[in-house]
């Protein structure tokens, strides 16, 4: 067990710009639901100094996206007793705030907490609920027959046409979101009007969180906002014989919430270029499928790198331009797995990739070793140990 003096004087004889990050799953890392794992205050304790700095840049990169990001923060805080600030939080939304293109177009978003504050500090201007636009149109949300309305719906304001489509998360009303969500991509934008399966385009979808399941106090894990999207986009299928297009799918594993929680590394290491990003994760499907994913790219942008602008690949392959200032710089990621989670090391270790069943999305391909971990420990204090004791050693 590494003692805490030991291992600051180890971390101050390192370079001003200090060479390491770390990228810390929440749920099932840290906390399950409400509840602290024993583990994550202990693991937390030995990456703070005396002062409660963190010796290391942190970024607590989670798929949730109910929250604004300071509300996380005082979440973490309070339940992992470390300061932790709004900056340090990067949610599945967070990238939307480089989409500039989408920020001046009405777009319709769903899911649960404050869904349009969030979209408004992000640059979204001018933005409709799936509420908003029920109230609009209360013919069109049938399947609760105690909501139905018993007159005649008095004439509305008219909401202007949806030109872009933001799943921030699960919703509550799984089939309200479901058939106002079909009736705005099957009429371009204007459900007032009749079905049209033909379109030659498809109105934007930009999707945060495709997490199948995640875990929380129960026994098994839960439904997430991905176990959403692959109803969405099975309808979507039954009605037009076509595949539901993504013009962007964020949070992990997609590599564009990567390159973006590296900036936000990057910002507290000084801007100072990090060697390694260890990203702490408990899910085979999200976490290490991500963070193999972008240490595979990083890899691949370092042999190719020639200056200017990069490309950064989003989860579907969809290049998007990023500014030199934002770009990747890390040499490797490596992923440690933890075993209090949605991994079960009971069930998963005698059984083979090949009889695995992939719960990664739609869009994502089962790659042997995207899901081999670079490390497995038992928890987020084994991970922390071995992060640290590697990290010493390149003094």
């Amino acid at each position: 067990m590494w003692c805490r003096s030991f291992l600051q004087q180890a971390v101050r004889r390192m370079s001003t710009g200090r060479k390491a990050g770390i990228l810390f799953d929440v749920d099932g890392v840290l906390l399950r639901g409400g509840s602290v794992i024993p583990a994550a205050q202990r693991a937390l304790q030995k990456l703070v100094d005396q002062n409660n700095n963190f010796l290391f840049p942190v970024v607590f990169v989670t798929n949730a996206g109910s929250c604004q990001r300071h509300h996380k923060a005082q979440q973490l805080s309070r339940l992992l007793e470390v300061q932790i600030s709004p900056e340090q939080v990067v949610l599945s939304y967070s990238p939307l705030h480089m989409m500039k293109s989408f920020h001046d177009k009405c777009v319709l978003v769903s899911g649960q907490g404050p869904v349009t504050s969030i979209a408004h500090i992000l640059g979204f201007q001018n933005v409709v609920t799936v509420e908003q636009l029920s109230e609009q149109h209360p013919l069109l949300d049938m399947v609760d027959h105690n909501r139905r309305p018993s007159t005649p719906p008095s004439p509305l304001k008219s909401l202007p046409q949806i030109e872009a489509i933001i799943l921030f998360g699960e919703p509550v009303r799984w089939e309200t979101n479901l058939q106002l969500l079909m009736d705005v991509l099957l009429t371009n934008g204007r459900p007032s009007s009749a079905y049209d399966t033909q379109l030659s385009s498809q109105v934007p979808v930009l999707a945060c969180n495709m997490d199948l399941l995640w875990m929380a106090e129960a026994p098994s894990p839960r439904f997430g906002h991905g176990m959403f999207l692959l109803c969405l986009e099975s309808v979507y299928k039954k009605l037009t014989g076509r595949e539901l297009q993504y013009e962007a799918l964020l949070g992990k594993p997609g590599l564009l919430t990567y390159q973006y929680a590296e900036q936000v590394l990057r910002l507290q290491n000084h801007r100072c270029k990090l060697s390694t990003v260890y990203a702490v994760g408990d899910n085979l499907m999200t976490d290490i499928y991500g963070a193999n994913l972008y240490n595979r790219y990083l890899a691949q942008q370092h042999a190719a790198m020639t200056g200017g602008a990069k490309m950064v690949a989003q989860a579907t392959g969809t290049p998007v331009t990023v500014a030199e200032e934002e770009s990747v710089s890390a040499t490797q990621c490596q992923s440690i797995l933890v075993c209090t989670g949605v991994y079960n090391p009971r069930v998963e270790q005698n059984r083979s990739v090949t009889e695995m069943v992939f719960h990664g999305h739609r869009d994502l391909v089962l790659d042997p070793d995207l899901v081999e971990p670079s490390h497995v420990v038992e928890d987020v204090e084994a991970a922390v140990d071995l992060m640290l004791q590697q990290e010493s050693s390149h003094t």
